[in-house]
């Protein structure tokens, strides 16, 4: 379940990260780097 949910939001934050860059808007891309982090840190919890 952790896997799928690590995915998802792995997913998500790409989305946000292509979706600020084209459109030239900050909060999008900053909102997925905040994503990847989340991420990153259930991956260190998972271990």
């Amino acid at each position: 379940m952790k896997n799928v949910l690590l995915l998802i939001l792995l997913l998500i934050a790409v989305a946000m990260i292509i979706l600020g860059v084209k459109a030239s808007i900050l909060p999008p891309a900053l909102t997925g780097v905040g994503f990847i982090v989340i991420a990153l840190l259930f991956y260190r919890k998972k271990e």
